[in-house]
């Protein structure tokens, strides 16, 4: 019998793990996946891109096509291999605020609410950043814990055209722990391959580095890797999660405790609930509502890539700055738009396939150090069609029209990204001629996946209440990222982080 169990290790289980370690109850974290080993692979780009510690297991689209998601099943979840941008959601994202697609919904509580969670995730994940340069930043933001990461010769450069055109770029706030950040003098890191990389440097912060790690100190928690939770059983009166059913190595057993933290991922959570329908929730475990599942969102997102025949682009890390000048309505844009963030280089196969026409005979490498690249997102707006079912032999099923949702907010956020281009040719005449490509994600881009178990205060249009507990059970509480209500346009690891801590603190106090 465990007093908790923790039902996946990301940013969401990662942090939550660490935070009610302290209270000496005795607790279980249950991981389907293992942990990624530090091995040469870890930063092998073929080796990576062609899915080394990706699952293979499949999904169905709506039309019951199977697709591979890129979602990760190991120890820290998919953290492992984000590429650390740690954003505050801003003060209007908390508030109802019109899109193109329709409007995105007030959250139930607000941004002052989450600001000693955001401050002590920050502290966490060891974030570098600096107060003051994002024109949208929130109103309460506290200075960060450490400062920007160094800039490359080339961005720096980049950086400062941009604010010469008047664009108010502003240094990504990054989730490192850096050898130079010590008063002891030591070799520094250098960052390198990030985005979709596992670190074996362990520069980068993740919720295995920052959170299981540090719970795993404690003598009253346990790991349990390479175990798949398959259902929550409940007590007769169904108000009571009793035990968990897990799967490993193909045998089955069922594990008791007094209280579920479920933080497998907004996906899996919600198909984790809808496999645990029983009498008394026939619909799925707390799916009193018939919400669990619906409102799904990731973000409407993807890659730019500027090729730059005469410019020259040698950075080893090029992810510095994020644009946000069009996040909210303005006179230059009358709805939002979204964010523009530099980011990781792609991979030589994205080069000579989208890059190939515009530099004939020329390789990968030399195509990569003739391009700049940027990751765009717009907020996605919920959409109850929007959801995860299960099909007939209990495999997860996406239903997700990307086309009818926020795009208009893209494509323009595109526009706005290539007018930039052209007026930075007025100060740097090497990008006189640029060539633009890239390409979005589609519905295996899972990465910001949130929403299937939106909080709120009405038990009939929500699956938690305001301490993300169940409405309809008494020891079910979530962590991960699907209590989102709306998602704005940041990404969402830090927020979840946040929220994690917070919902721990009410265990804690609680429980």
């Amino acid at each position: 019998m465990y007093d908790i169990i923790i039902i996946g290790t990301g940013s969401g289980g990662g942090t939550i793990a660490q935070k009610l370690a302290p209270s000496g109850k005795k607790i279980l974290i249950i991981e389907r996946g293992d942990f990624i080993p530090r091995e040469k692979e870890n930063w092998d780009i073929e080796a990576v891109s062609k899915g080394r510690y990706r699952t293979t297991e499949k999904w169905y689209d709506a039309a019951g096509n199977a697709f591979e998601p890129y979602t990760h099943y190991v120890v820290g979840g998919n953290s492992k291999m984000y590429g650390a941008a740690s954003f505050r959601l801003r003060d209007e994202d908390f508030s109802e605020v019109k899109h193109y697609a329709g409007i995105s919904p007030k959250w139930p509580l607000t941004s002052i609410d989450y600001l000693p969670y955001y401050k002590e995730a920050e502290a966490l994940f060891s974030v570098h950043g600096q107060k003051g340069l994002d024109p949208f930043e929130p109103k309460n933001q506290s200075d960060f814990p450490f400062e920007p990461i160094s800039v490359e010769p080339f961005t720096k450069e980049l950086y400062i055209n941009m604010h010469k055109i008047g664009v108010r770029a502003f240094p990504i706030p990054m989730a490192v722990k850096l050898a130079q950040d010590e008063s002891t003098p030591d070799a520094p890191h250098i960052l390198g391959n990030f985005d979709g990389y596992p670190d074996p440097s362990e520069a980068k912060v993740d919720a295995h580095t920052s959170g299981i790690r540090s719970a795993l100190k404690y003598s009253n928690v346990t790991l349990l890797t390479n175990a798949k939770a398959t259902k929550l059983n409940t007590d007769e009166s169904g108000k009571k999660v009793v035990s968990v059913e897990v799967e490993i190595n193909g045998e089955m057993s069922t594990i008791a405790t007094n209280l579920v933290v479920l933080a497998a991922g907004a996906i899996n959570s919600a198909a984790l609930l809808l496999k645990s329908a029983n009498e008394k929730h026939p619909n799925g475990l707390a799916n009193s509502s018939d919400q669990v599942g619906r409102n799904y969102m990731t973000h409407i997102n993807g890659c730019q890539i500027a090729f730059t025949p005469n410019k020259l682009n040698v950075s080893a890390f090029q992810k510095y700055f994020c644009i946000g000048d069009y996040y909210y309505a303005s006179a230059e844009n009358e709805l939002p738009l979204g964010e523009i963030q530099l980011m990781g280089k792609n991979d030589n196969d994205t080069y000579l396939g989208i890059g190939g026409e515009f530099f004939p005979g020329k390789d990968a490498h030399y195509i990569a150090q003739h391009a700049i690249d940027f990751w765009l997102t717009s907020e996605d707006l919920p959409d109850p069609n929007n959801r995860v079912k299960l099909t007939e032999n209990g495999d997860i099923q996406l239903f997700y029209n990307r086309e009818k949702n926020n795009v208009e907010a893209f494509e323009n956020l595109k526009i706005k990204l290539h007018q930039i281009f052209e007026k930075l040719a007025a100060v740097d005449p090497d990008l006189k001629e640029v060539h633009w490509g890239g390409y979005d994600l589609g519905i295996s881009g899972v990465s910001h996946q949130c929403g299937t178990l939106r909080f709120g205060n009405d038990s009939s249009t929500s699956v938690l209440d305001l301490n993300c507990k169940a409405h309809d059970l008494d020891n079910l509480f979530v962590a991960d990222a699907s209590f989102f209500p709306a998602s704005g346009a940041y990404n969402p690891s830090l927020t979840i982080a946040a929220n994690a801590l917070r919902v721990g603190d009410f265990i804690n106090t609680n429980f």
